[in-house]
């Protein structure tokens, strides 16, 4: 039996609240929103790249966003263990480039797995909080939670791309 991503139902946007709920939902709905664009793919569809221009595929999206997600937030705002996931100082770009010989449903459970572990590792952490990365920027925990509503803002639109070619399939 061939593996298909699961249906996802997208969170609801909030209109109002303090800002730490309301970048939380902002987030949170940027990570629905790119397993939308993969629900109800099989595994080979989320491993193709349909775009004769770039090698991009959602399943290496979905790769990628699961290292940028821990990186950010474990690693970085939360000084936990953030050993990459896909890459390796000999293989930069594992996350897009490894997707052939990929376990779409293994990535999947780590992208969802990563997700709640960088969540709890944030929670209790103000937005003011302020973390230095190994080659001295300081960054707070806000321009962290904005970095990665614009970095899936920006993976989200490739997606879209990526799936109305894999399938026609479209939709905000």
């Amino acid at each position: 039996m061939t593996w298909t991503a699961p249906q996802i139902t997208r969170t609801d946007e909030i209109l109002t609240g303090d800002e730490r709920r309301q970048l939380q939902n902002f987030l949170d709905r940027h990570r629905d929103t790119l397993l939308w664009k993969c629900s109800g793919l099989t595994a080979d569809q989320l491993k193709l790249a349909p775009v004769p221009t770039t090698t991009l595929t959602l399943l290496g999206l979905v790769r990628h966003m699961a290292e940028v997600e821990r990186g950010w937030f474990r690693h970085t705002a939360a000084a936990q263990d953030g050993s990459p996931i896909y890459c390796s100082d000999d293989n930069v770009d594992g996350d897009f480039d490894d997707v052939p010989d990929a376990d779409a449903e293994a990535d999947f459970a780590t992208y969802r797995r990563e997700l709640a572990l960088c969540d709890a590792a944030v929670a209790g952490l103000p937005l003011d909080h302020e973390a230095t990365r190994p080659r001295g920027d300081t960054f707070s925990l806000r321009w962290i939670y904005l970095h990665m509503i614009e970095e899936y803002a920006r993976h989200n639109g490739h997606a879209d791309l990526l799936r109305e070619a894999i399938d026609g399939a479209t939709g905000e």
